[in-house]
């Protein structure tokens, strides 16, 4: 299904506006220093982690012009009570209001955005924002967790397990009138979003993703069918009947927490790094990513360093590899094979 030489240039080439805007040769990079969707403490300092570990430097060395627009700043919301069990819901309401104006204007501005979190309380912003500039998106979810929750069936009222029943039309009577999301209204069908790496879903979820149809690939979809094959299908079930942009909604605790222990809500038996990396290289492939959010890295919960440096490393390699570095090498800016010097020019340097 992914979409590889002269026929996917034409076929790119077609596409309406926002579309023409996933082949960007500019990165944005934006942080969202936020922790409130959750009950941690220390996953706002996500995006210092991240960048400290070469972010901009391995973008730009894969030839595009990043601008890092820094982080942004979530003011205090005070007296944010609990309502109908959620957790925070003023504050985490306001921060994504003022995420998804950021994301809009980044994305309206013909950049590729890289999203740092923060936790996954952010997509609600980050993905409502890209809808903004392309309404007829669609969504990849790679997590350990579906976040499908409503406010109703949620076992712990954080708003880290809620985003998606925030975003989709089919859930719009499902979801209560909570505080600090006036603003919002859905706009995602069940049917333009898919699920990679989930292993820990709840209750309420689990009737949700089948209730409503929704693709979605479990660890053991995986085990059984190979990551190859799980993204030729989500690929085709998203892109098939229409070329669109993707948002790529990462969460690090897809992975195995062998390789990312500094994060949450970790769940033994995740994705490999070859697994993790062979989804982002698929996206790239297709020529089509638009946005992605890398969320729930929490320097504060790794028992050391050097398991807060892996946990950073491993997010910037997902970055990276959903913008074009591959394991044979991205040298974009070679484009011819060294010629042998004569010795008059060798002897001229």
């Amino acid at each position: 299904m992914a979409l590889r030489g002269p026929f996917s240039r034409i076929l790119r080439s077609k596409l309406g506006k926002c579309s023409q805007q996933t082949r960007a040769e500019s990165v944005a990079v934006l942080g969202a220093p936020f922790c409130r969707g959750q009950k941690r403490g220390g996953v706002e300092h996500g995006p210092k982690v991240i960048r400290d570990a070469g972010l901009v430097e391995r973008l730009s060395s894969l030839d595009y012009s990043v601008h890092d627009f820094g982080d942004l700043n979530f003011p205090p919301v005070e007296k944010d009570e609990p309502y109908m069990g959620v957790k925070f819901p003023r504050t985490v309401g306001a921060a994504n209001k003022m995420l998804s104006g950021a994301v809009s204007r980044a994305v309206g501005a013909g950049h590729r955005l890289v999203l740092l979190g923060g936790d996954h309380s952010l997509a609600i912003g980050s993905v409502s924002g890209h809808a903004r500039q392309c309404p007829d998106l669609c969504l990849i979810w790679v997590d350990a967790h579906a976040d499908i929750n409503t406010p109703m069936c949620s076992p712990s009222g954080n708003l880290h397990g809620q985003p998606v029943a925030f975003m989709l039309k089919e859930l719009q009577d499902k979801m209560p009138s909570i505080p600090g999301f006036s603003w919002m209204k859905p706009f995602l069908s069940s049917r333009d979003l898919v699920y990679v790496g989930l292993r820990d879903v709840d209750r309420g979820e689990h009737l949700i993703l089948k209730n409503l149809g929704i693709q979605y690939f479990t660890m053991r979809d995986i085990d059984r069918l190979g990551i190859q094959r799980v993204m030729e299908v989500a690929l085709d079930h998203l892109l098939g009947r229409k070329q669109r942009p993707i948002h790529l909604s990462f969460d690090i605790d897809a992975f195995d927490p062998s390789l990312a222990p500094a994060t949450g809500t970790p769940v033994n038996g995740g994705l490999t790094y070859r697994e993790g990396i062979y989804i982002t290289e698929e996206i790239h492939n297709t020529g089509l990513l638009s946005a992605i959010d890398m969320v729930e890295v929490n320097p504060t919960l790794g028992a050391s360093s050097e398991a807060v440096e892996a946990t950073a490393s491993l997010a910037v390699d997902v970055i990276a590899s959903s913008l074009g570095q591959t394991r044979e090498g991205a040298h974009a800016s070679i484009s011819v094979i060294p010629a042998v010097k004569s010795d008059t020019e060798q002897l001229c340097l």
